[in-house]
């Protein structure tokens, strides 16, 4: 049984809702899994899982939460490498430049990312809702 991780920080609830989406798919397919929040996440935890979904909304000029997520995140990319990778967030306005760059970021530290990330704008729908489910089943 894979065990995985999803980590995520919301301001609004989109990306949290995204969150519990991803969790159901991965235990869908039979993994054991950790949902949480940047706050309750670090580096020292990275390698207690086979894989881990984060999850981030699009903030200011298209990036990463700077005050909480980006903090936890940045000690965690060292730990990637060779680690399955998924990525997830919603947006407001842009064109999910942030998430193109997140997703480059992961792999250039050698982790292996799903897809291209999941996002949406504003509330997840439900092509979301099946691209949550679709990320945590690929991560299982």
């Amino acid at each position: 049984m894979s065990k995985i991780a999803v980590v995520y920080w919301s301001g609004t609830g989109n990306t949290e809702q995204m969150a519990g989406m991803v969790e159901a798919g991965a235990k869908e397919a039979g993994a054991e899994v950790s949902c949480c929040t940047a706050a309750e996440f670090s580096s020292d935890m990275v390698d207690s899982f086979d894989a881990i979904a984060f999850g981030c909304p699009s903030m200011g000029s298209e990036q990463l939460e700077e005050s909480e997520f980006e903090p936890m995140f940045t000690p965690c990319l060292a730990k990637l490498g060779g680690k399955k990778v998924g990525l997830f967030g919603s947006y407001g306005w842009g064109d999910g430049e942030w998430m193109r760059n997140w997703a480059d970021s992961c792999r250039n530290a050698g982790a292996n990312v799903i897809g291209e990330g999941v996002i949406c704008n504003g509330a997840p729908d439900e092509n979301a809702e099946a691209e949550c489910r679709a990320l945590g089943r690929s991560l299982a």
